[in-house]
């Protein structure tokens, strides 16, 4: 599972893009592992601390892009599997990402859940990662 998240990660969306949705999902799932892990990765790819901190109310405030809000609305969306959500999400979407990108980022939100259900079952503890390299 490792592998294939690297290589849908490879693809091309921005870095600080794939580290948002997926500091979201997780905080929508509640997986503080996952959350600690990729707020870390987060800021080694240089996003900065204010975002990340806004992050849980990320529609009330002005620090996020459209094509950021648009991923986000949908990762939360794609989280919850509330089906008339995505719909809408993935038409407002489609403004802001091509057809390979919104293929990547639904990989990324696909992954991403899973790892939270493998870290929340697993009682896996936050605080022992180490950030990726930038790349």
């Amino acid at each position: 599972m490792q592998r294939f998240t690297e290589a849908v990660e490879a693809q091309g969306l921005e870095r600080s893009l794939v580290e948002l949705v997926k500091i979201r999902a997780s905080q929508v799932n509640g997986c503080a592992y996952c959350i600690d892990m990729h707020v870390l990765d987060a800021e080694a790819y240089g996003e900065s601390h204010q975002r990340m901190h806004a992050l849980a109310a990320w529609r009330e405030t002005p620090f996020f892009t459209a094509r950021e809000r648009a991923a986000l609305a949908y990762a939360e969306a794609a989280t919850r599997l509330d089906h008339d959500e995505i719909d809408a999400t993935l038409a407002v979407a489609q403004d802001h990402f091509t057809e390979d990108e919104l293929v990547r980022l639904a990989w990324v939100v696909a992954m991403i859940n899973t790892w939270n259900r493998v870290a929340i079952s697993a009682r896996a503890t936050p605080g022992h990662h180490t950030p990726r390299a930038r790349s």
